[in-house]
């Protein structure tokens, strides 16, 4: 089928559409997560844990749509990364799932009961719902950048090999806690922005440490990748608009080689630099009391580790470390032309009406959430 966009442009539009979702869910949803982990470190009382779980309580939601969303473009886009997923990390991604149910079962029966026990028990499981998914997700990329255990035979049916231990690996570990670290950091934020009080006062504290531990731990993951770990790369002419079969190239492996994309296409250094940038102008603003600007910073920097993992691996989807040579790359894991072209006119569509409505809905709601306001719609708040 001919479409107003070649095949070869159609890979790359959606391979950039699929990092603007990742990094939509890390940065919206991220916030919620941060802030579920830091509710029993900045809420003593029962009124202040209701001030942080309300200003949360609107949005987060609405800030799933972004996982439904990337899961969605996923399936569709890149059939062969979401089944040979779904063969990897299902378990992992069942684990996740049963901690995210923990956050609306949490919201809704919290306040059932006004007995203390019963609040500290659903305050456990939203502890949960926030600190699970964020070391999963961060446990998953590390392990993207190692490889996954997987290989195809010549009818592409996927073998994986492998357990949810498995992924539990130093390097993906390490990951792991850049991302609690860097979403415990963006909820802290948003609580800067979102509160008051003795509550805002206790997160302006955590800011400062939980931004140098992100930037620190970020540093850390990269000189692994820079000095330990070995990158891939395609050995071969990529055919950019051929067939989605990964059996059709050659691929090796060296350490370091997850870096060659900044010598080749240097603005690439405008995501880790942003990372960096953003977590450190976070730090900045806290200590001026900045409030909201503190909030986007975060945000740039979040939107900014993301961002380096997947410039990092470009062409690179999901490597394999049992046979580099069916390694899965943006040139032979996508959809059909005529089916990238179709989803890609629902996104121009359906997009920009979800930013829309995401910016909407954070205006309306823009404000602090506080004490006396919880107090005065007690029966109508979390």
């Amino acid at each position: 089928m001919h479409t107003l966009l070649d095949y070869t442009t159609l890979r790359i539009v959606w391979w950039v559409l699929l990092g603007v979702l990742l990094m939509g869910f890390a940065v919206t949803d991220g916030y919620d997560l941060g802030t579920a982990i830091l509710l029993p470190f900045v809420a003593r009382k029962d009124l202040e844990r209701r001030v942080v779980l309300n200003s949360i309580g609107p949005v987060w939601e609405g800030n799933q749509v972004w996982l439904i969303l990337g899961a969605g473009a996923i399936f569709a886009a890149f059939p062969a990364i979401y089944g040979v997923a779904f063969s990897g990390f299902y378990s992992a991604m069942l684990v996740v799932l049963w901690s995210l149910i923990l956050r609306p079962v949490g919201f809704d029966f919290r306040n059932k009961l006004a007995h203390e026990g019963w609040r500290r028990a659903w305050d456990r499981a939203l502890f949960i719902s926030g600190l699970v998914p964020a070391l999963v997700f961060g446990v998953a990329m590390g392990n993207l950048l190692e490889g996954m255990p997987f290989t195809f035979d010549q009818d592409l049916r996927v073998s994986y090999q492998g357990g949810l231990f498995d992924l539990l690996n130093p390097f993906a570990l390490l990951c792991g806690l850049v991302s609690v670290a860097m979403l415990v950091t963006h909820g802290a934020a948003w609580l800067v922005t979102k509160t008051d009080g003795l509550i805002q006062l206790r997160v302006r504290r955590i800011v400062p440490v939980a931004a140098c531990l992100t930037m620190m731990l970020f540093a850390a993951a990269g000189s692994r990748v820079w000095q330990g770990l070995d990158g891939y790369m395609i050995l071969s002419q990529p055919v950019t608009d051929g067939p989605s079969n990964p059996l059709l190239k050659e691929v090796g492996r060296a350490t370091g080689a997850w870096l060659t994309n900044y010598g080749r296409h240097p603005w690439m250094m405008a995501a880790p630099a942003a990372g960096f940038l953003g977590f450190a102008m976070a730090l900045v603003l806290n200590a001026a009391r900045r409030d909201l600007p503190v909030l986007l910073a975060s945000g740039l920097g979040v939107a900014g580790v993301v961002a380096t993992v997947g410039v990092s691996m470009f062409p690179f989807l999901m490597p394999s470390s049992l046979d580099p040579r069916v390694s899965l790359t943006l040139w032979d894991a996508t959809s059909s032309e005529r089916t990238l072209f179709l989803m890609l006119v629902a996104a121009v569509v359906f997009l920009p009406i979800i930013l829309a409505y995401t910016a909407f809905v954070l205006r309306v709601l823009r404000g602090k959430v506080t004490s006396v306001y919880v107090e005065n719609n007690s029966e109508s708040l979390y």
